[in-house]
């Protein structure tokens, strides 16, 4: 499935949002603010750029994804509902005690998850792995893997950054989804991180810097980065936190909160 239509894409995108929403309201807990900002690049990857196919979850040769902020996961389970890798009536399981919806992911428990995430800061390392694999065995699959600024405050994605240069990952692309704020505030607050395109670059990344919710932009970088050869390459994605809900854009305490009656009929008004 490769869908190209800007405005069919736009529609999955609306969806997904209002699945997060769905998913986080039913359960009373989880993280809107990350899932919602995160969302159009999720739909870009799953409905246009990604080879994986929903009838052979574990094909060899599939494109892997790797979401290291692993807490965003209700955009996850949306696309792969969406895709068709989970039936839609098991959102209403998540975060369950006996559903296999988990807070973060688990790959052990849901056809279309590449890999079980959810402390912050390991994701690249892992996909660096993958991707050191797919040359090694000369398979030839992409391995994309989502970050958050707030989780690239951690020493471990640094050391990835330099992992992946130096074995010169060009099949693999990382994604920051730059929203600027995380639990506790504003990423700048807890730990300025200025210059993230000039750093990304010392360490020796080809950088890409798009409007995170403009979807012709996002397939045009992620194209763009399939031609680059001899460095790994990363979309620096410029997003609102709560994208698409009024009252949860550019709220750091939407992070991790769900919305009650009159906050879900609001939202859902608002993104129809």
């Amino acid at each position: 499935m490769k869908i190209e239509n800007i405005e069919e894409l736009k529609k999955i995108a609306k969806e997904i949002r209002k699945s997060i929403i769905q998913q986080v309201y039913e359960a009373k807990s989880g993280h809107p603010g990350g899932a919602l900002s995160c969302a159009d690049i999720l739909t870009v990857l799953y409905f246009n750029q990604m080879n994986i196919n929903e009838n052979e979850p574990k094909d060899m040769l599939r494109d892997r994804f790797v979401l290291s902020k692993g807490h965003s996961v209700p955009a996850l389970y949306a696309c792969l509902a969406q895709r068709g890798f989970i039936k839609k009536e098991e959102l209403k399981t998540f975060r369950k005690i006996d559903g296999k919806l988990q807070g973060h992911p688990d790959m052990n428990k849901v056809a279309g998850i590449d890999m079980s995430t959810g402390s912050l800061g390991q994701g690249l390392s892992v996909a660096n792995g993958m991707a050191l694999a797919s040359k090694l065995n000369h398979d030839g699959y992409r391995v994309y893997c989502l970050l958050g600024d707030g989780e690239i405050e951690e020493g471990q994605a640094w050391e990835a950054t330099m992992t992946a240069s130096k074995y010169k990952l060009d099949n693999l692309c990382a994604i920051l989804d730059y929203n600027h704020l995380q639990i506790d505030g504003t990423v700048e607050e807890v730990k300025g991180l200025e210059n993230i395109e000039g750093k990304f670059k010392s360490f020796g990344f080809n950088t890409i810097v798009v409007d995170g919710h403009n979807i012709p932009s996002l397939i045009d970088a992620f194209n763009s980065a399939k031609m680059v050869k001899g460095k790994p390459s990363i979309i620096i994605a410029k997003t609102i936190k709560g994208k698409g809900v009024s009252f949860m854009e550019n709220k750091p305490e939407w992070h991790g909160k769900a919305p009650n009656d009159e906050e879900l009929e609001k939202a859902m008004k608002e993104l129809e």
